[in-house]
């Protein structure tokens, strides 16, 4: 048991993140004032500990298993092309798929995350390929990744045609305020993917 001295510190301690987080949580645009107080140091690392809580968030979340399964049978259109990406629970469920009529010539749709493919991205928490069910050469791929602020997605649609590969459509979202907003759709057909 604590020493009374060390209990009253404790208590204060309790007391005063109660009121932060009662103010936090009853008028959020105190965040943007108590950011504005915070010197760069502080400002860093709070940004890096709320990006990490979202992250441990995330993974204790839910089922994750059974969200990828159900996105498998739920997620891809009558194309067999992934839908665009949602939020469920504490995660953004983003399905992908390439699906192909020959070894020269497919049509695919995947995400990226902050600039680059969703397969490389440091903040993946899950990914599960299967193969294409189906006539089609290709396959299915579903990927989780947290619901951070800022964070920036693209869902590219492109097609391989002789071996040359293009981008048809891209439709950029980023998350603000842990929702998921579409900000641009774009076509880019003719330009090369990268």
């Amino acid at each position: 048991m604590l020493s009374h001295p060390l209990r009253q510190t404790a208590a204060m301690a309790t007391r005063r993140y109660g009121t932060i987080v009662r103010h936090l949580t009853e008028d959020p645009d105190t965040a943007v004032e108590l950011a504005a107080k915070l010197s760069d140091e502080v400002l860093h690392h709070l940004a890096e500990a709320l990006r990490d809580e979202a992250r441990q968030r995330a993974i204790k979340s839910g089922d994750h298993s059974a969200l990828v399964a159900d996105t498998f049978e739920t997620g891809f259109g009558r194309d067999g092309l992934g839908v665009d990406p949602w939020i469920q629970g504490d995660v953004i469920v983003c399905p992908g798929a390439m699906v192909a009529k020959s070894k020269s010539n497919h049509r695919c749709r995947f995400v990226s995350v902050d600039d680059v493919w969703i397969w490389e991205s440091g903040e993946l928490l899950e990914e599960e390929k299967i193969s294409n069910p189906g006539k089609e050469d290709g396959f299915r791929a579903v990927a989780l990744l947290p619901i951070i602020n800022g964070m920036s997605l693209d869902v590219v649609t492109g097609r391989a045609r002789g071996g040359q590969h293009n981008v048809d459509r891209v439709t950029s979202y980023a998350v603000r305020r842990g929702k998921l907003v579409e900000v641009s759709q774009r076509n880019v057909s003719g330009r090369g993917m990268q």
